[in-house]
């Protein structure tokens, strides 16, 4: 049952790679494989800055691939609150505005916190918190076209648009922050969600960390 249950001692994973390289198809896997039931999901995604009050013209020329846009110390508190057993009220956002929406999504304690992110790993008190670092490798030309359709689809934005940030701060920041935050990472998963036989065997390590004595009396517990 969700609620405040006290600390429950769980295990943290963090989920990193590059811009489209596949982070939340792995992370899907696992929560398909070990079971959503198990598992507190937070997206570093969710912590963006809010901009409202910024004009939507100048809000475009900010580097959103930054560490500083993003309100990691919120995440950081969150992961804390998880693993003392007290639920966590996420944000979201809404990336047609640069606005955090009124809404958030409580998320309560889980046996395993899935952190996902493309700077996860670069930021150094954020990145002592994870039990199991994963990285997701995929090659710059595929990511960038799944970050181009994404962004076409989802995002509102314009060809032209999508192709400026990418040269101008994208790729950047991917070789000074993601791509060095990469030796940090206990796994390494090439081609993403592509590569079903590394995300089954991370999901059956997952799985049996779900039957160890400690995080099964924390199941029990709930």
């Amino acid at each position: 049952m969700a609620g405040t249950q006290g600390p429950i001692n769980p295990v943290t994973i963090g989920v990193a790679g590059g811009t489209g390289a596949g982070k939340t198809t792995v992370s899907r896997a696992i929560l398909d494989r070990a079971g959503t039931e198990n598992i507190a999901y937070l997206e570093h995604d969710a912590y963006y800055k809010d901009l409202r009050d910024i004009p939507f013209a100048d809000s475009q020329a900010i580097n959103f691939d930054h560490p500083d846009t993003l309100e990691t110390a919120l995440l950081i508190q969150h992961i804390l609150q998880l693993k003392r057993g007290e639920p966590a009220a996420v944000p979201r956002y809404d990336f047609t505005t640069n606005r955090r929406l009124s809404e958030v999504t409580v998320v309560y304690p889980q046996p395993i916190i899935l952190v996902e992110g493309i700077l996860i790993f670069a930021e150094p008190e954020l990145r002592k918190l994870f039990d199991v670092r994963i990285f997701v490798d995929t090659d710059p030309d595929i990511r960038f076209i799944r970050r181009l359709k994404r962004d076409l689809a989802e995002r509102g934005r314009t060809v032209e648009s999508v192709i400026e940030q990418y040269l101008g701060s994208v790729r950047p920041m991917h070789l000074d922050f993601v791509e060095p935050s990469k030796r940090y990472a206990d796994v390494i998963i090439p081609e993403g969600g592509l590569n079903l036989v590394a995300i089954d065997m991370v999901a059956a390590r997952i799985r049996s960390m779900l039957d160890s004595p400690s995080l099964r009396s924390s199941l029990l517990r709930r």
